[in-house]
């Protein structure tokens, strides 16, 4: 693990804290310090204990990792959403998708890193900075030839031509629906997230007067098990609603 990389440390209890690594830099918590140092030119795995003897397991973030604990300017796509949303919306390299509503850069760093090229249309230039902060932050400053966000209202229209996906995390997603067919390749998929369901009964309207097919509404929910040898239970909390998923075909 190298001097400039983003690290995560996890403690005893799994709790998990994003750490760029800097020479002479120190890691401050509850449970005392760690010196960066400690950490520098070590393999991934590596277990360390602070200066008031708490033990730290020392790894590279996975996706999952990164998107939990990311600097956030607006509320995150959670990972139990974000692989649905790829599937769904079949994301594969070389194609050009159109985001918008970029806020925080979940969805964007899990397109890019699945190959897209994306381009990213944010109302609010803070969400748009934040989103690009944390593109580079996983993927790299290499990410950024694949990915680029402008201040610009889709509800407004679409500039882009040629698109093979439109993506939308946006309050009225419907206002969006009337730009698709000149701005995306025939057989393209839009697909939308949105929290509530008087969100999707709109956006269903819009897209049933219009020219798509194959249209689908799907909720995720996820379910953790607690598992100690022959004591087997469903977890008593689990990650139910957090958004529907809405995607469909454009058709001629």
């Amino acid at each position: 693990m190298a001097e400039g990389e983003t690290i995560v440390l996890v403690d005893s209890k799994q709790r998990r804290y994003l750490v760029a690594l800097e020479a002479g830099g120190e890691f401050h918590s509850h449970a005392g310090i760690l010196d960066h140092d400690q950490i520098i030119g070590c393999p991934e795995g590596l277990e360390l204990r602070s200066n008031k003897g708490a033990r730290f397991l020392a790894l590279r973030p996975t996706l999952v990792d990164y998107v939990l604990k990311m600097p956030r300017g607006a509320q995150v796509i959670y990972p139990k959403d974000l692989g649905p949303i790829l599937m769904m919306a079949d994301i594969h390299p070389g194609l050009t998708v159109l985001e918008s509503g970029v806020g925080s850069g979940a969805l964007s760093t899990t397109l890019v890193r699945a190959g897209a090229t994306v381009v990213g249309y944010e109302l609010r230039q803070e969400f748009a900075e934040t989103a690009t902060a944390n593109v580079v932050g996983f993927l790299g400053q290499e990410a950024l030839a694949h990915y680029r966000v402008e201040t610009r209202d889709a509800y407004q229209g679409i500039e882009e031509r040629n698109l093979d996906r439109i993506l939308l995390d946006l309050p009225e997603p419907w206002q969006v629906v009337p730009h698709v067919p000149g701005a995306m390749k025939p057989g393209g998929i839009l697909l939308a997230y949105n929290p509530s369901i008087s969100q999707v009964m709109s956006l269903r309207e819009a897209l049933d007067a219009g020219p798509f097919g194959m249209i689908e509404t799907v909720e995720v929910l996820n379910r953790s098990w607690h598992v100690d040898g022959y004591a087997v239970r469903p977890d008593h909390r689990m990650v139910a609603h957090t958004g529907f998923i809405t995607h469909c075909r454009l058709l001629r």
